[in-house]
């Protein structure tokens, strides 16, 4: 509702229908995902979007909409703006007004923060997952993006999440986007599980943002051990290759580092398949297990292999983001927070000068 008791209007939708044999296939995989899968809620997730006078509705993703906590978006939005200040800022009025920023997300939790004509909005969007009859997640589908010559290397420069993403609200959808947008804009959280707070602020965002933005799919590692249930086991990804890629780091280089096979004072280049490759280390055969599963996810388009008696499945995240009249929906009340707003970086003067030893951002170099 809005400030008179009235329910905004829902913006309508705009259908195109799939004309490229591409977009044909897309459709279909999405059609047979929604005629097998259920849907499972995974929680909120939390982001920066931004947007300048001259955009219109649009709304460009500054942070990707991929943080647990909407705290650590905001500790993003000021490292971005702090190194803008240091970095880019061409006049030292503009270099104020980015400090003077800085200072409220040292200090403060603002849902947004304004700099000369342009909004930085903390957006939150919600994460669910389509599931199969044995619950378990669903994998890749076979037209998500892959790259044509997959890279495994370790340092590796790829597009991540949400990478140059512009949210508008009036731009045309599939049939079955449009759909499942208008299947979803009156979810809301149920049951004993969510606290009363959290129940009120879900039921009051179908009102206050009553439209749906479906944001690109991203991927993720799941593991099960024996009959437990799926957890996730790592962050999201823009495509499945490098999701893919992240689990071989796991399996190989990270995850034994971590269980002290492999000390952490082992060369970076020291991983499962060299120390296998060498014959001598008295862990061998769990290594060797390690790196075969490894080798396994490379013999082509792999999403599931097992190791030790763990099951890893590369899996599809989906993301909806609700629309308001002023936009994207930002954090609620109820939202958790799980750290507290600090100064991330030195003092950075109206200079532009950086004072190392000297933290936070102080009002003589925001004053205008």
């Amino acid at each position: 509702m809005n400030e008179h008791g009235v329910r905004p209007a829902s913006r309508p939708v705009l259908v195109r229908i799939p004309v490229e044999p591409v977009e044909a296939a897309i459709e279909a995989d999405a059609f047979d995902a929604a005629s097998r899968n259920r849907l499972a809620v995974r929680g909120p997730l939390f982001g920066v979007a931004s947007r300048s006078e001259d955009d219109g509705q649009r709304w460009q993703v500054l942070v990707p909409i991929t943080n647990g906590c909407p705290q650590q978006a905001r500790d993003d939005l000021q490292s971005k703006l702090w190194f803008r200040a240091k970095d880019e800022a061409r006049t030292e009025a503009e270099r104020r007004a980015l400090l003077g920023a800085v200072a409220r997300l040292e200090t403060g939790k603002p849902s947004e923060v304004h700099v000369r004509g342009t909004c930085y909005r903390v957006v939150r969007a919600e994460e669910y997952a389509g599931l199969d009859p044995d619950g378990g997640f669903e994998p890749p589908r076979p037209t998500d993006p892959e790259p044509a010559v997959p890279d495994w290397t370790r340092a590796t420069d790829t597009p991540g999440v949400d990478a140059g993403l512009v949210l508008d609200p009036d731009a045309p959808v599939t049939p079955l986007q449009a759909a499942e947008m208008l299947a979803m804009r009156s979810f809301a959280y149920q049951g004993s599980r969510y606290p009363d707070d959290v129940l009120r602020d879900s039921a009051r965002a179908v009102d206050t943002h009553p439209d749906v933005l479906l944001l690109p799919a991203a991927f993720m590692v799941v593991e099960r051990t024996g009959d437990e249930r799926w957890g996730v086991g790592g962050g999201l990804h823009a495509t499945p290759h490098d999701a893919r890629r992240a689990l071989d780091i796991s399996l190989t280089w990270l995850g034994p580092r971590q269980t002290g096979t492999i000390p952490l004072t082992a060369g970076t280049e020291v991983d499962a398949r060299s120390v296998v490759a060498e014959g001598t280390h008295p862990a061998l055969a769990e290594l060797r297990v390690l790196a075969e599963a490894a080798d396994r996810l490379r013999a082509g388009r792999v999403d599931e292999v097992e190791a030790g008696g763990t099951a890893y499945r590369i899996a599809r995240s989906r993301r909806l983001l609700r629309w308001g009249p002023d936009g994207p929906e930002s954090q609620r009340p109820s939202d958790v927070t799980m750290v507290e707003p600090m100064a991330l970086h030195p003092r950075l003067d109206a200079n532009g000068v950086v004072h190392n030893g000297e933290e936070g951002t102080r009002p003589e170099d925001t004053a205008t």
